[in-house]
């Protein structure tokens, strides 16, 4: 496949929502990888769910979106998308489907029956999410071990995952991590200002409103913050930039809290110019997770050199970008929290070290050569007897 020079490299996407503008990790790393494949010369077509992408949009940055339906239920919307995606691709016919995900991974087996070549990339172990249950973590799981033994190819996004991955199973995992463009900063503060945030005077999380992002953590431990804040910290807020993808008792409760808690701000879902100027301006960014692939939202606000604390877990360590050791916390301990916040509002960064930052991203995580390290996957290797 690498000395294809006719025909290009046909990919078909699968195991995502969908994109732009869609809410999710594998979301953004679908986008950014898919932009990129294309602009290579790969022919990619991403099987987008219907709830979330609307039909009539078919292309972005020449990228073919193919929209199928999809139940919109927690337990089920992956599980029925991605059957229904490995038959469209059987149809479609491509060179490689690139599979997202160990949910979607459990129809593996279905696909290499079909006759197509599988590439599958583990984003994390799902199945320590606290949202799911007994039987869904089972699931879970049942796709990690399918995807992992019948893929042709398997990435990790982490080398943790992968080195668990090649323990468990006894086979070789390829680490491609997320990756970042690295974006201008902003001056305009129009998204920060419109909700009543000062430039440089407030905390920002972004994610979606699910127990393992640890909002509920973030929100008590603002609290704690704001009742022994004073002089210069006196006018920080707090902005959760995101929301609930469904409905649950861990949305509502963040929800209740962030109603009860004076100078929290919930901005809902933002995308473009709205989210560019809220990293833009910022004073501190937080991560509260208890649970994380390898964190595009870290990588997104290191890029724009915000100084960050974020909870002590693998997946943010695994972001070695040389973070001092004081700006981790331990995750669910919000008093722990609540000082880093107090420390840490109160220190500035210097512009050498926002620069010294940037260079370590653009080394590091570059999507371009992100990109080409996975076009060199899709073309060598043969899968391994399972």
């Amino acid at each position: 496949m690498k000395g294809r020079t006719e025909n290009p490299l046909r990919v078909v996407l699968l195991g995502l929502r969908g994109f732009p503008d869609v809410q999710g990790g594998v979301e953004k790393h679908c986008e950014r990888l898919a932009v990129h494949l294309a602009r290579m010369g790969c022919e990619v077509t991403v099987l987008t769910r219907r709830p979330y992408v609307h039909p009539e949009r078919t292309a972005y940055h020449g990228v073919q979106l193919r929209a199928l339906p999809a139940v919109r239920s927690r337990s089920l919307e992956a599980f029925t998308h991605t059957l229904l995606g490995v038959f469209a691709a059987w149809r479609l016919r491509p060179d490689v489907l690139h599979l997202h995900a160990i949910g979607p991974a459990l129809w593996t087996p279905l696909a290499r029956f079909l006759g197509l070549r599988v590439v599958v990339t583990h984003h994390g172990p799902d199945y320590e999410r606290k949202k799911w249950g007994r039987l869904a973590k089972s699931i879970l799981r049942c796709g990690e071990n399918l995807g992992v033994r019948y893929a042709h190819r398997v990435i990790a996004i982490a080398p943790n995952i992968a080195a668990a991955l090649t323990q468990r199973y006894h086979r070789s995992v390829d680490v491609i991590p997320n990756g970042v463009d690295l974006p201008v900063p902003r001056r305009t503060a129009g998204a920060p200002k419109s909700f009543g945030l000062l430039p440089g005077r407030y905390f920002l999380a972004v994610g979606r409103f699910v127990p393992e992002k640890g909002f509920s953590d973030l929100l008590e431990a603002f609290v704690r913050f704001s009742s022994r804040r004073g002089g210069r910290l006196q006018d920080w807020k707090l902005a959760i930039v995101g929301q609930a993808d469904h409905a649950s008792a861990y949305s509502r409760r963040v929800l209740e809290m962030a109603a009860g808690s004076p100078g929290v701000v919930l901005t809902g879902f933002l995308t473009g110019r709205a989210l560019e100027e809220m990293y833009s301006h910022a004073g501190l960014f937080v991560l509260p997770s208890t649970y994380e692939g390898l964190p595009l939202v870290l990588l997104e606000a290191l890029s724009y050199g915000l100084p960050c604390v974020v909870s002590d877990i693998p997946a943010n360590r695994a972001v070695q970008v040389d973070l001092p050791e004081g700006r981790f916390f331990r995750p669910g301990d919000v008093e722990d929290l609540s000082r880093k916040l107090t420390a840490w509002a109160a220190q500035t960064v210097t512009p050498a070290w926002r620069r010294r930052l940037r260079r370590i991203l653009a080394d590091r995580y570059d999507w371009r050569q992100i990109a080409l390290r996975t076009r060199e996957v899709y073309g060598s290797g043969d899968a391994p007897k399972p």
